[in-house]
């Protein structure tokens, strides 16, 4: 989410342009190829208002990829409709003062992770933040929650405050992996925790929380996933004609300086709070607050390489090759108006049989722990509440 979800683009010859919005009748690929791009153009903050007109790119492949982007950024109720989530009362909120909120560090292989934490009895909850995100993001999820649960939300290696090893160091794509962040969550888990938890999950922490519950099912007792990643451009998703301009510019992005200008021209508030906008539905969310929260981690040494590194990555596992064989309770819920991982796209998960439930947001975006708080916090609470005993 903010910087956190968005998942491709293309300089072709230094020049940036939006890919045109291809229609509601645009084959499939049209559509996610554009719900990826468009994002990534406003971080840019150039759109070029000469490519307003919606087409297809099925229609018109070649002079729709000249034209495309600068980057790779990002990265429900039972399938019939179900009413959202009751907000949380008053009284709920004014408990919400009482909790303290706590910023720890965890050694995890010699590195620095921080993590927040707050509740004292309860079942355990582990938050997962989303791509360019951090445990900052779920701050308006840990002081409810922590009143009938023991709450962690952590930083993933690479992001946040948590330390910033360099992937350069190495093959591409063989550190910031969901394996490498599975891995993560269950030792956290182990070590920190004590107990096998919840997961509760945004975007392509969603992947994360999948890998850990098939790596030691023993661990998790229970994912609630929030507009997981769809992984639109991961490589058996990429239409061959598509796959060595994504491929190219991924090597131009992590090999040259090109991709350090590009991460230095939107690690600024401006740009930030340009995505955010785009990504969350109602913008009055969008505070200063919240772009300084993703921003400022962004700033810290390494970002700029893990950033690159992971907008590189297009293998690794895909959710619909996962939650088959959870063996867990599963519930994902969708914001409905998500630009970039569209719902209608989502509602194919809650088709498993593995997957409890399918709940949608009206009117909400990419991010609903942080746009609708609200809403995701009683969901919450529900679902545990069913699968604690």
């Amino acid at each position: 989410m903010a910087l956190v979800c968005c998942n491709a683009g293309v300089i072709i010859g230094g020049v940036l342009a939006p890919l045109p919005r291809p229609s509601s009748s645009a084959h499939p690929l049209a559509r996610r190829f554009s719900a990826v791009c468009t994002p990534f153009c406003l971080l840019a903050g150039r759109q070029n208002r000469h490519h307003r007109n919606r087409q297809s790119l099925s229609c018109a492949p070649l002079r729709q990829i000249r034209s495309a982007t600068r980057g790779i950024l990002a990265e429900l109720t039972p399938t019939s409709s179900v009413q959202s989530p009751a907000i949380v009362s008053t009284d709920a909120f004014a408990i919400e003062s009482d909790i303290t909120v706590e910023t720890r560090t965890w050694n995890w292989h010699g590195y620095n992770i921080r993590y927040q934490t707050a509740g004292k009895s309860g079942p355990a909850l582990v938050l997962i933040h989303g791509f360019g995100a951090n445990c900052d993001h779920w701050r308006k999820n840990v002081p409810a929650l922590a009143m009938s649960h023991r709450v962690y939300a952590i930083d993933l290696l690479g992001y946040g405050f948590a330390d910033k090893p360099s992937p350069r160091d190495m093959a591409p794509n063989t550190l910031y992996t969901f394996e490498t962040w599975g891995n993560q969550i269950l030792d956290f888990c182990s070590d920190v925790v004590n107990d096998p938890a919840f997961v509760i999950c945004n975007s392509v922490g969603g992947i994360v929380g999948l890998q850990a519950a098939l790596a030691e099912p023993e661990k998790v007792r229970g994912l609630l996933l929030l507009n997981v990643s769809l992984r639109m451009l991961h490589i058996k998703k990429q239409g061959w004609f598509m796959r060595p301009f994504v491929k190219g510019l991924q090597n131009v992005l992590r090999n040259t300086n090109l991709g350090q200008w590009f991460f230095q021209s939107v690690a600024k508030p401006q740009a930030v709070k340009k995505i955010l906008s785009q990504c969350y539905h109602d913008v009055s969310a969008v505070t200063d607050e919240l772009v300084e929260k993703i921003l400022q981690p962004g700033l810290q040494p390494g970002a700029a390489d893990v950033f690159l590194d992971f907008i590189c990555y297009s293998g690794g596992p895909l959710p619909e090759e996962m939650l088959p064989n959870v063996k867990c309770p599963v519930l994902i819920a969708w914001g409905e108006k998500d630009p970039w991982e569209p719902v209608a796209l989502g509602r194919a998960y809650g088709d498993f049989d593995t997957v409890e439930e399918f709940v949608v947001f009206p009117n909400v975006g990419h991010c609903p722990q942080d746009e609708a708080p609200h809403l995701v916090n009683p969901l919450v609470e529900q679902f545990v509440a069913r699968h604690a005993s």
